[in-house]
């Protein structure tokens, strides 16, 4: 698991995707990425759900394909969020990757 760095809060999920290299690399891998609409114009290797109204059914239907494979990310997030501590984080923003990553080897124990 990696975690990136701190940044401003104001700063957008795709100029620090960038700032942090995170888009080419994952071209460079070749891999192909699922990310919300925030990510539009991040490349052709990011896939974003189809936007506006009205959208035809097809679109509709990779819509919700797209949802359903990026629900355990999601997830994911949802449970890092509950864990107080990130919460009230009094120590250097640096280190809040560490925190994650002991979050991470804790939640794995649980789950068993």
């Amino acid at each position: 698991m990696w975690t990136s760095g701190s940044l401003p809060g104001s700063v957008h999920d795709l100029k620090a995707a960038r700032i942090w290299g995170i888009l080419r690399r994952l071209q460079a891998a070749d891999l192909l990425t699922l990310a919300d609409k925030g990510y539009v114009g991040a490349g052709e290797h990011v896939r974003v759900p189809y936007k506006g109204r009205n959208k035809p059914a097809s679109q509709k239907a990779a819509n919700a394909a797209h949802a359903k494979l990026r629900g355990p990310g999601e997830r994911a997030n949802a449970q890092l969020k509950t864990w107080r501590i990130l919460h009230k984080l009094r120590c250097c923003p640096l280190l809040a990757g560490q925190l994650v990553k002991a979050i991470l080897v804790l939640q794995l124990r649980d789950a068993g």
